[in-house]
C-alpha cells in the first residue's frame, strides 16, 4: 500500500514563500506521477501542478510563473515551492499519485493574509 504524506503548510503573509513537501512511501515517486491539487472552503478541489515519470512539468494558470514543482528521488519526496504567495492560495493543498492505482495524501492547510 502506497502512502503519502505532506508537510510544510502554515500561515504566511501575501507576498511570502513556503515549500510543500509530499513524501511517497517505498522508493517509487520517479516512477509515476505526481499531481498537487488544492481545496478552498466552499470551492471544488482544483488541480495545481503535475511532475510526470519523466521530469514534465505543468502548471494552472494561476500558479504558473509563482509555483514550481520538483521532485528528490533520493528523498521519495515531491516539492512544491510557492512563492508570491497570495490570499487567494489559501487552501488545503493535497498530493495525488498515479502508479496503476490512485493515492491521495491528507493534506496540509495554506493560509494566506493579506
Amino acid at each position: 500500500q502506497v502512502q503519502l504524506m505532506e508537510s510544510g503548510g502554515g500561515l504566511v503573509q501575501a507576498g511570502g514563500s513556503l515549500r510543500l513537501s509530499c513524501v511517497v512511501s517505498g522508493d517509487i515517486v520517479s516512477r509515476g506521477v505526481l499531481m498537487w491539487y488544492r481545496q478552498a472552503p466552499g470551492d471544488q478541489r482544483k488541480w495545481v501542478a503535475t511532475i510526470t515519470s519523466g521530469g514534465s512539468r505543468a502548471y494552472a494558470d494561476s500558479v504558473r510563473g509563482r509555483f514550481s514543482i520538483s521532485r528528490d528521488n533520493a528523498k521519495n519526496t515531491v516539492y512544491l515551492q510557492m512563492n508570491s504567495l497570495k490570499p487567494e492560495d489559501t487552501a488545503v493543498y493535497s498530493c495525488k499519485f498515479d502508479i496503476d492505482h490512485i493515492y491521495w495524501g491528507q493534506g496540509t492547510q495554506v493560509t494566506v493574509s493579506s
